[in-house]
């Protein structure tokens, strides 16, 4: 058995942030690599557009928001279309038609986690947006996706009709930026060493050994 102290491994992304998905693959093959080196993994909110309205917008009027126009966005989503590809994930940018605010997507990671489906539960939301074009702002597709990684859905239902942890979710988005935390995926280390972006699976896992010898260092003091 490991007498290894944790490395604790904060994820600050969001559901809606293409690189934070291939991100998330990226560092589930670092954890792979180094899978001799506990870690603890808290996923942490974020808002990649905090602007966007509770019940969402149009995918058109959001790109033209935020791009200038729909076919400005092409040239960039070719790019990122082919680095999930390359992480066996499929993005179809061309089946999303509603933006979401994310917020209800981060109380529902929030409340899996409780019951150790974290990971599950942000895979799957980001699998229903990125790959089947998944509307995030509809009730009844946030709860099925619960249901799909095996929680409660009508109690699911009920809290979600609710502002339960609204506020919660809020502040820690709000303290990921006041951290400096601008671009996601940022995977803090430790509480100390921040990485962003989603870096390649052999420079996570060689921070990962870094920090945890650190950490057992500091520990055998």
């Amino acid at each position: 058995m490991s007498t290894l102290k944790p490395v604790r491994l904060d994820i600050v992304s969001d559901v809606v942030c293409p690189w934070c998905y291939i991100g998330k693959r990226r560092i589930e093959n670092a954890l792979a690599q180094v899978a001799d080196v506990p870690v603890e993994v808290h996923w942490r909110p974020f808002f990649l557009n905090p602007w966007v309205p509770r019940e969402g917008i149009s995918r058109e009027d959001y790109l033209t928001t935020k791009f200038g126009s729909v076919e400005a966005y092409k040239g960039i989503a070719g790019r990122v279309v082919t680095a999930a590809g390359e992480e066996g994930l499929t993005y179809r940018p061309d089946l999303v038609k509603r933006q979401p605010n994310t917020i209800d997507c981060h109380r529902l990671i929030h409340w899996a986690e409780a019951e150790g489906k974290a990971a599950e539960m942000k895979q799957r939301l980001m699998e229903l947006y990125f790959r089947d074009g998944g509307d995030l702002t509809d009730i009844n597709v946030l709860v099925q996706a619960a249901a799909d990684v095996g929680l409660d859905a009508e109690h699911i239902r009920r809290r979600l009709a609710t502002d339960e942890d609204v506020e919660l979710i809020s502040a820690q988005a709000k303290e990921a930026s006041d951290k400096g935390i601008s671009g996601v995926p940022t995977f803090v280390f430790a509480q100390k060493y921040a990485v962003s972006g989603a870096q390649p699976p052999e420079q996570l896992a060689a921070a990962i050994r870094q920090v945890s010898a650190e950490v057992n260092a500091q520990a055998a003091e």
